[in-house]
């Protein structure tokens, strides 16, 4: 900490630099947590250096995703829970990278506040570091910006940014998608970190007196506390199945739902046909699409509605791609397969 950097004037304007110097020396022990071979400086510097190690690599390509938490960060106000949309932020980021088949490397994070708590800095961080471990990847630095009368005093906002590294021959393609091939489904942890502006007028969260009030249909849970589940992060599994077996397609699902997610992944000329009642659909959608009267295909258009990531190989290796997933902790199943199309998604 620089004890010598102070401005009163600054302070009176709604910034306190010495609050800034807290938070950074209360977030070192997240970020050390996030270590990998990469890491060549400490946290503080004006960038954050990566070595990359490209043994093995025939043809390396860097990859890149960015994202923000959105509207769920509503959530995290209104709950006072700040320890888990940090996940979210990496989750939103490492998930579209490793689509193409890379390896995240490295994170850097970006917090916006009408005010710098270091306390509540600490604790987004530290959402961002476990986001970081479950990824393997390196949180190797990151901005704090303090805005007073720009952002209210107890508000922020929560974006970052990752880079992986894939070998260009090893870049999933799906040119070799064909008829009979298998659309795998990897389970969502619940609506992750999408479609937040209409859940948040179904349950008109800013004035629900039971949002934090345990509820039957979630097993008991709150809708609060259910909505803020950290988006799973898919790193590991795809990485495992990536080594394994020949992967055509991936498909983030996130805003936008199956309709707009699924279709990125597939070629012209075929589509993915789903077995709607093949779909494990989590008990929140069902409460959404119930207190909204949302209709099914703006359900299906909106949310990931139980499936965080589609996955698609020939129908040979579907049983061994399961097989990897399972034994990496998802409970991988089959909701379709690939099919000459104009349509990219036909829901049955």
């Amino acid at each position: 900490m620089n004890e010598k950097s102070y401005s009163e004037s600054y302070k009176a304007a709604g910034v306190d630099i010495t609050a800034g110097y807290r938070a950074v020396e209360l977030m070192k022990g997240s970020i050390a947590r996030t270590k990998n071979e990469g890491c060549l400086d400490e946290i503080g510097g004006f960038g954050g250096l990566f070595g990359l190690n490209l043994k093995g690599y025939e043809e390396p390509v860097l990859v890149s995703g960015t994202d923000g938490v959105g509207t769920k960060l509503r959530l995290a106000f209104l709950m006072d829970k700040h320890d888990t949309v940090g996940i979210d932020c990496v989750a939103m980021c490492v998930n579209d990278v490793i689509c193409c088949g890379a390896k995240p490397l490295f994170f850097l994070d970006y917090i916006a506040c009408g005010k710098n708590v270091p306390e509540r800095i600490a604790q987004l961080v530290s959402g961002v570091a476990e986001g970081c471990v479950q990824s393997g990847s390196a949180l190797i630095g990151g901005e704090t910006a303090e805005m007073p009368g720009f952002y209210p005093v107890d508000e922020y906002d929560l974006a970052g940014f990752s880079v992986g590294i894939v070998d260009k021959k090893k870049i999933v393609d799906h040119k070799s998608m064909v008829p009979g091939d298998v659309v795998i489904a990897l389970p969502s942890s619940g609506v992750h970190s999408n479609g937040f502006s209409l859940v948040r007028k179904v349950f008109d969260v800013e004035n629900n007196p039971h949002l934090k009030e345990p509820c039957e249909a979630l097993g008991g849970k709150s809708i609060g506390e259910t909505l803020l589940t950290p988006t799973k992060i898919y790193v590991k599994p795809m990485l495992a199945l990536f080594d394994k077996v020949k992967v055509k397609g991936v498909s983030h699902i996130t805003g936008g739902g199956f309709y707009e997610n699924i279709p990125r992944a597939i070629p012209d000329g075929l589509g993915a046909k789903i077995k709607k009642s093949d779909v494990r659909v989590l008990p929140i959608f069902g409460l959404i699409a119930e207190t909204g009267n949302i209709p099914e295909r703006d359900m299906f258009n909106t949310f990931n509605m139980g499936v965080g990531m589609s996955v698609v190989v020939s129908k040979e290796d579907a049983e061994t791609a399961l097989d990897i997933l399972k034994a990496n902790g998802e409970d991988a199943y089959i909701i379709g397969e690939i099919v000459e199309s104009q349509d990219k998604v036909i829901l049955e």
